[in-house]
């Protein structure tokens, strides 16, 4: 099988840090494109327009965070069948992941359009921001179907080690997008529907881009045209891990909209603080999930070679290095915080807002990585629903239950942002146990389907 990268042999440190920079700088590179839409509208659009898009942002995370899921689902699978060297079943993964996919997009664009306006209003949406927060989101969700091609394809290159394609597409639906941004706004003064329109449009770039290469790729992961159809017992699979997957995205940005309403019950300058802030956020997550997606392929890869010791390792590395670097990276904002949010504001008093969440957020980062890393690991041998059970009672539940009980007698960001490490604990804790659990009954003698 002609694999890009073979993940079963040689040093795991080396291979798994050659694999997960090119998905770090594309997840950095997505978010410096991503910041550009906040910039440019802060800029020359106003606070209230940043205030909107910043309050859109959690909406963006659950639509967009569900395909990213069934993405990674698939990846897991893909991984899973390279390693056990069986053609057929990577062969028809591939083709049914994209007219699941496809149907997935299409399904997620209908149900945005539907309750984008009941969520602002769930979210306690102040007044001010709620037109063009859903103006800015209507257009935005247009590109649903293509991130829902392009996190398929994504994952099926990645699947094989392949990391770099994806990067190099990223880059030019990127520049595309800032470029767009830029005309959009600033000549044709579009405001929010720019920013929206530009993302919506690159985001179709990027999913023909990475398509049309799948096609061209004559490997056992490329597509074939006629091939493409639902394959008998590659369907459910498919459903089982990727949608599970899906959902465990979806949970994060469901919590974190009532999150998004506790902050809504705060200042204006808050408010705009924070969605300055949630743009730091996603950059220290995205590159830290790099080494997820690695915990993920490198166990499935390694799960159907047989190689349950290079399993194990393969976890404990990628919990190193992403605790590492979310630590790294969340002390780094702590001190150049307040410069880098010049870039967002001019206004100090918004700046000042945003730094006490900062402050918080910075020195907890890193934990993040306990919870995170070990959910990617049950991916990779196979298990999504029981952490999945995790992460609603966790990450949902608890927050949620934080946010009308702790916070709602202070009423601070203060006691709103201190919830995460304690979700991401007590998540985490659970994810591990399940693990240990499920790991040890593995039987690396045949590949589960």
């Amino acid at each position: 099988m002609n694999s890009k990268y073979d993940m079963t042999k040689g040093s795991i440190w080396k291979c798994m840090l050659i694999f997960s920079f090119p998905l770090i700088l594309s997840n950095v590179l997505q978010q410096l494109f991503n910041m550009t839409d906040i910039m440019v509208v802060g800029s020359f659009a106003g606070d209230i327009s940043l205030g909107a898009v910043g309050c859109t942002a959690m909406l963006v995370t659950l639509f967009t965070g569900f395909t990213i899921g069934m993405g990674n689902g698939i990846n897991a699978l893909v991984a899973r069948y390279i390693g056990a060297n069986d053609k057929k079943l990577v062969h028809d993964t591939v083709h049914s992941g994209f007219i699941i996919s496809l149907i997935l997009g299409i399904v997620l664009f209908i149900i945005s359009y539907l309750v984008s306006a009941p969520l602002l209003t769930i979210m306690k949406t102040k007044d001010i921001f709620v037109d063009k927060a859903l103006l800015y989101l209507r257009f935005y969700f247009i590109g649903l179907p293509a991130m829902a091609m392009f996190n398929y394809a994504s994952g099926v290159y990645s699947a094989s080690g392949n990391t770099k394609i994806p990067l190099i597409i990223l880059f030019i639906a990127g520049v595309l997008n800032v470029l767009m941004n830029l005309l959009f706004v600033i000549v044709f003064k579009l405001d929010v529907v720019g920013v929206g329109l530009a993302s919506a449009i690159s985001q179709y770039v990027s999913a023909i881009l990475i398509i049309l290469l799948l096609f061209l790729n004559k490997n056992d992961y490329g597509l074939i045209i006629k091939d493409i159809k639902l394959y008998k017992g590659r369907c459910l699979p498919i459903i089982k891990l990727g949608i599970p997957s899906g959902c465990q995205m979806a949970i994060f940005a469901i919590a974190n909209m009532f999150i998004t309403a506790g902050v809504n019950k705060l200042s204006d300058l808050d408010i705009e603080g924070n969605a300055a802030c949630q743009t730091f956020d996603a950059l220290v997550y995205d590159v830290m999930a790099a080494f997820y997606a690695a915990c993920a392929s490198f166990i499935s890869q390694n799960y159907g070679a047989g190689n349950k010791k290079r399993m194990i390792n393969s976890y404990y590395i990628s919990m190193i290095y992403s605790f590492g670097i979310g630590l790294i990276l969340g002390l780094n904002l702590i001190i150049f915080g307040r410069p880098l949010l010049h870039l967002f504001t001019n206004n100090d008093e918004v700046i000042d807002a945003a730094m006490r969440r900062m402050m918080i957020m910075g020195f907890t980062y890193c934990m993040s990585a306990i919870m995170d890393n070990t959910t990617a690991a049950n991916r990779g041998i196979g298990h999504t629903f029981i952490p999945t059970m995790f992460l609603i009672i966790g990450s949902c539940i608890f927050r949620v239950i934080w946010v009308y009980t702790i916070f709602e007698n202070y009423r601070t960001i203060e006691s709103l942002y201190i919830l995460y490490i304690f979700s991401w604990s007590i998540t985490g804790i659970a994810e591990i146990i399940y693990f240990i659990i499920k790991f040890k009954n593995i039987k690396i003698d045949t590949v589960e389907v």
